[in-house]
């Protein structure tokens, strides 16, 4: 039985930028809101890591183009609905929430924002505050979400399950009722062990992407898809899960998550080049450097299996900027390894970075679930088709987080509340199982497993009998665990493993049933 059984009017699940901005959005509306962060604090997730900027607008900028731009690069797979409504509020999205509300110092130059471009972008219109952009914003949040008296800040916590009236009621009446209603989550407290009961009239998933089921990610710790997975075992429709984007530079060197080299320093002249000193990408694109990052991606790995060089470099001699003032960042965190980057080129190779699919939603974040939202990168807006356009993903999570936001506002001021009935009806957690079998070197094994399975069979470059080895090898490991999952108590470690097997194994069931190579899924005959 869980310790506790909190009520709210919204349930925020993850408190990233886009889950911040939805919980901000109706704090500052007076409504009472718990904000969940599986860490010790709410910029433990991918945001504070972002460095490159977010999408804003240039003076020759409009949203057609802005428009034209992502639907390339989404390899015309885009929801042509969720590209115009980014274009056309995400930068009023930027100056009311992070520049008026949060006073987000975003880099300036001669009286003017000093934008700059990234692969894909016709012109100059990205954002940033020099290489530390998510950063900056998180702590924005970080302020404003401390000083707001209408958001409880629940830290340490992970959501086990959606709470949904198809599923959770003990009365009978509510069972046979076809609309599916999200009430809430089953969260597991860290600090205290146990699973907690929160209900809410309206859940927000805002847990971000799942590049930690990869061997090789740039994403924080907390990123294995937990979302999708308790969405799906929710009923909710999911899409587009096989569009995983791979970065093109991370840094080469040992670690746990990759350090990112923001894609920034292409924009401003840095060229990739083999081990020879040689420039390669003119090969793959004519646009070299700034194309996509799914064909930037695929021409470095194309150039590694030619050359049988273990990474290519990035040459930032280039650049016309002092790098340690313009990428602060990149500069310190290559210095701290040994590497110079004003004096030596930066060893790079791609690694899992941001996932276009997720759970599926509207324009305001609302899932084919009644009363539960999605923002952010665990969602499916449309936007980003088959490929991200580099910054729309900050843009993405404050726009649809304030829309969600604002959705819920209406809806709460309409009195659009849960059944009370339906929600007494809700039982608190209990136990599946009190085998204490948890070992340490299983979990590490069996995501040792997941990781090796994702990085060489549904990774940058992936065959039919790759995927079809993928499929049934997860298939095999998520039945053991189900099985595993039913006698252990929770715990975070085991909460995280089961996430991320379901996760890995929607993505690849995805891809395999995909027979066309298009954007980040990419089938070699």
């Amino acid at each position: 039985m869980g310790d506790s059984r909190l009520l709210c009017q919204a349930l925020v699940i993850g408190s990233g930028i886009a889950g911040s901005s939805c919980a901000l959005t109706l704090a500052d509306n007076g409504f009472d809101v718990i904000l969940l962060c599986a860490g010790n604090g709410i910029d433990d997730g991918n945001t504070a890591y972002a460095q490159g900027g977010i999408v804003y607008t240039g003076p020759d900028d409009s949203p057609k183009l802005l428009q034209k731009d992502v639907t390339k690069a989404g390899w015309n797979h885009n929801s042509n609905r969720a590209v115009s409504h980014l274009s056309r509020f995400g930068p009023k999205a930027v100056d009311e929430l992070l520049i008026e509300r949060l006073r987000i110092g975003f880099a300036q130059k001669d009286g003017h924002y000093d934008l700059t471009r990234e692969g894909g972008h016709s012109i100059y219109r990205v954002a940033h505050c020099a290489d530390h952009t998510g950063r900056s914003i998180m702590d924005g949040f970080v302020r404003a979400v401390a000083n707001s008296p209408n958001i409880r800040v629940l830290t340490g916590r992970m959501a086990v399950d959606l709470i949904t009236s198809q599923h959770h009621t003990s009365n009978l009446q509510f069972q046979y009722n076809i609309d599916n209603q999200c009430l809430g989550a089953y969260v597991y407290n860290s600090y205290s062990g146990q699973v907690e009961t929160i209900l809410a009239n309206y859940t927000v998933l805002a847990t971000g992407g799942l590049g930690r089921i990869y061997q090789h990610t740039t994403n924080a710790e907390c990123c294995v898809g937990s979302a999708l997975t308790m969405a799906h075992r929710a009923g909710a429709r999911i899409m587009n899960m096989e569009y995983v984007q791979f970065h093109p530079t991370s840094l080469y060197y040992k670690a746990k998550r990759r350090f990112l080299i923001t894609e920034a320093m292409r924009g401003e002249g840095a060229r990739l080049i083999n081990s020879r000193g040689e420039q390669f990408m003119h090969r793959y694109d004519r646009r070299g450097e700034l194309a996509p990052r799914d064909i930037v991606s695929r021409g470095i790995v194309d150039e590694l299996h030619s050359s049988g060089e273990d990474c290519v470099f990035l040459d930032c001699s280039t650049v016309p900027h002092d790098l340690p003032t313009r990428f602060p960042t990149v500069y310190n965190g290559c210095k701290k390894i040994g590497i110079d980057i004003t004096r030596e080129p930066i060893p790079v190779v791609p690694a899992a970075h941001y996932h276009c699919g997720g759970v599926l939603c509207d324009v305001s974040g609302k899932t084919t679930v009644s009363r539960l939202y999605a923002v952010g990168e665990c969602s499916c807006t449309g936007v980003h088709g088959a490929n991200r356009l580099a910054s729309t993903s900050l843009l993405e999570g404050v726009l649809w987080g304030k829309s969600a936001g604002e959705s819920i506002l209406g809806l709460l001021k309409r009195r659009k509340q849960a059944d009370k009935r339906l929600v007494q009806s809700i039982p608190d957690w209990s136990s599946p199982g009190h085998d204490r079998n948890e070992d340490p070197a299983l979990i590490a094994q069996d995501w040792a497993t997941i990781r090796s399975t994702m990085w060489n069979y549904a990774g940058i470059t992936r065959t039919d009998q790759r995927l079809q080895r993928a499929v049934s090898d997860l298939k095999s490991l998520n039945a053991h665990l189900v099985e595993f999952y039913k006698r252990t108590p929770m715990s975070k470690p085991l909460i995280e493993l089961f996430h991320g097997s379901y996760s890995a194994y929607l993505v690849a069931v995805s891809a395999a049933r995909n027979k066309q190579n298009i954007g980040c899924h990419y089938v070699s005959s």
